[in-house]
């Protein structure tokens, strides 16, 4: 039987049940896993020229020993070993620690290669090893585990490509490989794991990268393609009445609004099921898109859902949807938890016979109960709140419907291109005529009596505020501030004021009695944890504090800023933070420099990091081997890009059939990884 790259790593020599177990828990399980498990980094034993060494950079130097080595011995077992060597023109002191069987290797006035990390300013190394072979070698260094050494794994891997190097095909089609400059596949294993140079491996790399991103975008286009592919509700919109309805609005849409209606409205009148994200920065008019393409659905006979994470946030859009759609025939219902049980009885009937098109409600929309006549449009409002089991049961309410999911978090590109790859995105990205931006102010703890006369003129022509603090009570284990006691605080600094106290551990039902109040005006400070962070919208509330706001993400500080600014009045928001760090100051100063929720949203990936950012809860965080989403944006979209036109050319499985790309593609276990 011909042994091929998909066997096991079992039918290598060598290779006994136990270190095919270890294999197996580094990913390794086949013989193309083994070839394409790349180092991470490597180790360069040339020597170097001290005038080319970068800062505390691990590198190679040659010179001649000066003295003596000194090994010390200290502690249980451990030693330090020291000498001086001239390097070029100059002396360098350099130490090994827990090696003293060195010493035998190291002679005065004999010459000697030295590998480790280099002090510039101390003219020091702190040694890992002596080089006995000088030549051009570059030792891979490969992500391990205590069952299996670096040596053992790089051992077996050069014994592999010996015996299977010629089995190895392309996956990239010859045309890309043109285009882009790329190595063939079996240069790129060689190169990665055997390079001569420095150059031969950032070119292997630079291959393995955008193989890596081209596989994950073909998956997502594929999916995409799949689920367009389902006969989805096919909205024959009357285009007369919505386009009247558009131009009785009392203002004129934004281009960038514009441009996203007729997105979504070309879905609507495809036969195939419309997956569309749109996303706009709080305030962009998301609502006002949603409801125009309600409308439509409406026009063309089919009902209309609208999903929301909270009762407040659902009161909130039936209220202004009602409005909007005062002079047209739409009916409308709001199910909630909170919904009593006459009313919801008189409901549940009504939409399962048509007689009301839309409804809106939380999560009560997805009971079992809850049958519609024909639903043709789901709308899922801030999406990331809902889990993937309750936004498929909304999807499972009707026929295939269109579905259209919104979030107010702007998505950097990265993940839009990663998370959301599957999906068609639509992005407000200009913000209404008119709208003041936020002006944001970072202080220190110590400066905060300095704003407290200002917060009081404010309020003193009746404007409001809210409040921010990270935890719900004082802590021994935090110094953070608490909602109770900034409350307090509150209602003293400010007596003649109404304070009202906001958090998670209330009842939904006292949660709704206190924003109803500060809706209302009764309340003028409003003091929260971040359970505001999506709410009920007040125009009137011009001003917001956010106590350790060093302690955020940017992007949630981003949507807390996103609660002020509604109104007419200039608002402000005022960050009160002791940042310990750089990256922490940083933080700020990007609230402080910009109100672009997009240009927010992409510094904390960069700041933070894409494993902070995409939250495996939120967004389904995707994990690279090799390529970095965030510094590689630029090849991951030219990858989604040439992906997106190979799937849709119906003839590709023809062009690239000789691929193995194809058959690893159309594999069952992938498919089954996509559902």
């Amino acid at each position: 039987m011909i042994s091929t790259l998909n066997d096991s790593v079992a039918t290598l020599n060598g290779i006994g049940p136990k270190k095919q177990l270890v294999l197996n828990s580094l990913g390794i399980k086949t013989i193309a896993d083994l070839l394409n498990y790349f180092p991470f980094r490597y180790d360069n034993f040339k020597a170097q020229s001290l005038a080319d060494l970068p800062a505390q950079a691990q590198v190679t130097l040659r010179g001649v020993v000066l003295d003596s080595p000194n090994l010390f011995r200290y502690g249980y077992k451990k030693t330090r070993l020291t000498f001086t060597m001239r390097v070029e023109n100059a002396a360098v002191r350099v130490t090994f620690f827990n090696q003293p069987w060195l010493k035998k290797q190291i002679t005065p006035n004999q010459p000697l290669v030295v590998y480790g990390r280099f002090d510039h300013q101390q003219l020091s190394m702190a040694g890992m090893r002596i080089i006995s072979n000088t030549t051009n070698k570059m030792d891979p260094i490969y992500s391990v585990n205590k069952q299996i050494r670096q040596a053992t794994l790089r051992k077996l891997i050069q014994e592999t490509y010996e015996q299977y190097h010629d089995q190895i095909a392309e996956i990239i089609p010859e045309s890309l490989r043109k285009r882009y400059r790329l190595e063939s596949h079996q240069q790129v294993v060689h190169d990665m794991h055997f390079p001569k140079t420095l150059a031969d491996s950032k070119r292997a790399l630079r291959t393995a990268k955008f193989e890596e991103f081209f596989i994950f975008q073909m998956r997502m286009q594929l999916l995409r393609i799949r689920d367009h592919q389902f006969a989805g509700v096919q909205i024959n919109y009357d285009h007369a009445a919505v386009a009247a309805f558009i131009a009785g609005l009392p203002f004129q849409l934004t281009n960038a609004q514009q441009r996203v209606v007729n997105e979504i409205l070309a879905n609507l009148g495809d036969d195939s099921q419309m997956n569309r994200l749109l996303q706009g920065d709080v305030g962009s008019g998301k609502t006002i898109v949603a409801a125009i393409a309600i409308y439509a659905t409406i026009t063309s006979g089919y009902q209309a859902a609208l999903m929301v994470p909270t009762e407040i946030l659902a009161e909130q859009h039936a209220n202004g949807l009602a409005k909007i759609f005062a002079d047209v025939p739409v009916s409308i219902a709001l199910l909630t938890g909170d919904t009593k049980p006459a009313v919801r009885k008189e409901i549940l009937p009504r939409i399962e016979s048509g007689e009301l098109n839309l409804l809106i409600g939380t999560h009560a929309l997805i009971q079992d109960e809850v049958a519609f006549h024909n639903l043709g449009l789901a709308i899922i409002d801030e999406q990331h709140r809902f889990g993937v089991n309750q936004r498929g049961a909304l999807r499972k309410k009707g026929d295939s419907p269109n579905v259209l999911t919104m979030t107010a978090t702007p998505i950097p590109r990265t993940m839009t291109l990663t998370a959301y790859g599957e999906m068609d995105v639509s992005v407000i990205n200009e913000l209404p005529a008119g709208r003041k931006p936020v002006v944001t102010r970072w202080i220190q703890e110590n400066q905060l009596s300095n704003v407290l006369p200002f917060i009081l003129q404010r309020l003193t022509q009746r404007d409001q505020m809210y409040v921010i603090a990270p935890l719900i009570e004082d802590s021994d284990q935090s110094e953070m501030q608490s909602a109770e006691a900034t409350f307090e605080m509150f209602k003293r600094s400010f007596p003649g004021f109404q304070v009202g106290l906001l958090h998670g551990r209330m009842k939904d039902a006292e949660k709704n009695a206190i924003m109803t109040a500060f809706k209302n005006q009764e309340i003028q400070i409003l003091v929260s944890t971040t359970v505001i962070e999506v709410g009920v919208d007040v125009p009137n509330a011009s001003l917001m504090m956010i106590f350790n706001a060093d302690h955020f993400g940017l992007a949630q500080l981003h949507q807390l800023r996103g609660r002020v600014g509604r109104g007419q009045k200039q608002s402000y928001c005022i960050l009160v933070a002791n940042p310990k760090t750089e990256v922490g100051k940083k933080r700020m100063n990007v609230m402080v420099e910009t109100n672009d929720g997009f240009v927010v949203a992409q510094k904390d990936l960069e700041l933070r990091g894409a494993g902070d950012v995409m939250g495996r809860q939120q967004s389904g965080q995707i994990q690279f081997k090799i390529g970095d989403p965030v510094a590689d944006l630029v090849m991951l979209s030219y990858a989604q890009q040439e992906a997106r036109g190979i799937i849709n050319d119906p003839h590709w499985t023809e062009k690239t059939e000789n691929l193995p790309l194809v058959k690893y593609l159309n594999d069952e276990s992938l498919n089954d990884s996509l559902d």
